[in-house]
Protein backbone atom coordinates (compact mmCIF):
# COMPACT_ATOMS: atom_id res chain seq x y z
CA UNK A 1 0.00 0.00 0.00
CA UNK A 2 1.18 3.55 -1.16
CA UNK A 3 2.23 6.18 2.04
CA UNK A 4 -0.79 8.60 0.33
CA UNK A 5 -3.28 5.32 0.41
CA UNK A 6 -2.36 4.29 3.98
CA UNK A 7 -2.47 8.00 4.70
CA UNK A 8 -6.03 9.01 3.50
CA UNK A 9 -6.89 5.60 4.94
CA UNK A 10 -5.85 6.76 8.35
CA UNK A 11 -7.36 10.41 7.83
CA UNK A 12 -10.61 8.80 7.36
CA UNK A 13 -10.73 6.18 10.25
CA UNK A 14 -10.12 9.40 12.30
CA UNK A 15 -12.54 11.95 10.83
CA UNK A 16 -15.15 9.28 11.03
CA UNK A 17 -14.81 8.82 14.89
CA UNK A 18 -14.00 12.55 14.96
CA UNK A 19 -17.29 13.20 13.61
CA UNK A 20 -19.53 11.27 15.30
CA UNK A 21 -18.24 12.70 18.86
CA UNK A 22 -19.09 16.47 17.47
CA UNK A 23 -22.27 15.80 16.61
CA UNK A 24 -23.89 16.87 19.98
CA UNK A 25 -21.63 19.79 19.68
CA UNK A 26 -23.23 20.77 16.45
CA UNK A 27 -26.94 20.36 16.66
CA UNK A 28 -26.34 22.46 20.20
CA UNK A 29 -24.86 24.95 18.17
CA UNK A 30 -27.63 25.02 15.94
CA UNK A 31 -30.29 25.08 18.52
CA UNK A 32 -28.24 27.65 20.44
CA UNK A 33 -28.87 30.01 17.06
CA UNK A 34 -32.40 29.83 17.66
CA UNK A 35 -35.32 27.23 17.52
CA UNK A 36 -35.31 24.59 14.55
CA UNK A 37 -36.78 21.52 13.40
CA UNK A 38 -34.62 18.58 12.21
CA UNK A 39 -34.59 19.66 8.61
CA UNK A 40 -33.21 23.00 9.75
CA UNK A 41 -30.86 21.03 12.28
CA UNK A 42 -29.62 19.19 9.32
CA UNK A 43 -29.24 21.79 6.87
CA UNK A 44 -27.07 24.62 9.88
CA UNK A 45 -25.07 21.30 10.59
CA UNK A 46 -24.23 20.77 7.02
CA UNK A 47 -23.45 24.24 5.80
CA UNK A 48 -21.78 25.99 9.04
CA UNK A 49 -19.32 22.72 8.59
CA UNK A 50 -18.89 23.51 5.38
CA UNK A 51 -20.50 20.16 4.44
CA UNK A 52 -17.73 18.35 6.34
CA UNK A 53 -20.43 16.74 8.71
CA UNK A 54 -23.73 15.37 7.36
CA UNK A 55 -26.23 13.82 9.73
CA UNK A 56 -29.10 11.37 8.55
CA UNK A 57 -32.55 12.56 10.24
CA UNK A 58 -33.57 9.66 12.26
CA UNK A 59 -29.60 10.07 13.58
CA UNK A 60 -31.21 13.54 14.78
CA UNK A 61 -34.39 12.62 15.83
CA UNK A 62 -32.48 9.78 17.98
CA UNK A 63 -30.07 12.10 19.75
CA UNK A 64 -33.11 15.00 20.38
CA UNK A 65 -35.49 12.33 21.88
CA UNK A 66 -32.01 11.15 24.43
CA UNK A 67 -31.42 15.05 24.96
CA UNK A 68 -34.94 15.48 25.79
CA UNK A 69 -35.04 12.63 27.94
CA UNK A 70 -32.04 14.39 29.96
CA UNK A 71 -33.68 17.86 29.71
CA UNK A 72 -31.30 19.44 27.54
CA UNK A 73 -33.68 19.68 24.73
CA UNK A 74 -37.22 20.55 24.37
CA UNK A 75 -39.22 21.45 21.35
CA UNK A 76 -42.87 22.74 20.95
CA UNK A 77 -45.22 22.27 18.21
CA UNK A 78 -45.73 24.68 15.39
CA UNK A 79 -47.47 24.79 12.22
CA UNK A 80 -46.23 22.87 9.17
CA UNK A 81 -45.52 24.07 5.76
CA UNK A 82 -48.52 22.85 3.96
CA UNK A 83 -48.25 19.96 6.11
CA UNK A 84 -48.63 18.47 9.62
CA UNK A 85 -47.31 20.58 12.32
CA UNK A 86 -44.09 20.40 13.12
CA UNK A 87 -41.52 20.24 16.09
CA UNK A 88 -39.23 22.67 17.08
CA UNK A 89 -36.45 21.91 18.71
CA UNK A 90 -34.42 24.01 21.36
CA UNK A 91 -32.21 24.20 24.37
CA UNK A 92 -33.50 24.47 27.80
CA UNK A 93 -31.95 26.37 30.35
CA UNK A 94 -29.90 23.20 31.45
CA UNK A 95 -28.99 22.88 27.60
CA UNK A 96 -27.14 26.43 27.39
CA UNK A 97 -25.50 25.92 30.80
CA UNK A 98 -24.04 22.61 29.58
CA UNK A 99 -22.78 24.01 26.12
CA UNK A 100 -21.48 26.64 27.92
CA UNK A 101 -19.66 24.64 29.98
CA UNK A 102 -18.44 22.57 27.48
CA UNK A 103 -17.17 24.80 25.45
CA UNK A 104 -15.49 26.55 28.20
CA UNK A 105 -13.38 23.14 28.87
CA UNK A 106 -13.20 21.70 25.84
CA UNK A 107 -13.70 24.19 22.76
CA UNK A 108 -11.92 27.39 24.59
CA UNK A 109 -8.11 25.80 24.65
CA UNK A 110 -8.19 25.86 21.06
CA UNK A 111 -8.13 29.50 20.94
CA UNK A 112 -4.83 29.61 23.77
CA UNK A 113 -1.81 31.12 22.00
CA UNK A 114 0.51 27.73 22.58
CA UNK A 115 -2.38 25.69 20.82
CA UNK A 116 -2.75 28.25 17.85
CA UNK A 117 0.88 27.96 17.38
CA UNK A 118 1.03 24.18 17.41
CA UNK A 119 -1.75 24.16 14.88
CA UNK A 120 -0.34 27.12 12.63
CA UNK A 121 3.31 25.74 12.86
CA UNK A 122 5.17 24.05 9.94
CA UNK A 123 5.90 20.68 10.15
CA UNK A 124 9.17 19.91 11.99
CA UNK A 125 10.89 16.76 10.76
Amino acid sequence: MSKNNHLSELLSAWEETYKKGQLTLWIFLSLKDGKKYVDEIKSFVEEQSNHTMTCESQSLYRNLRKYQHVGVVDFETGVGNKGPDRKYYFLTELGFELLNRFIERNINLFFSEQIKKLILSEDKK
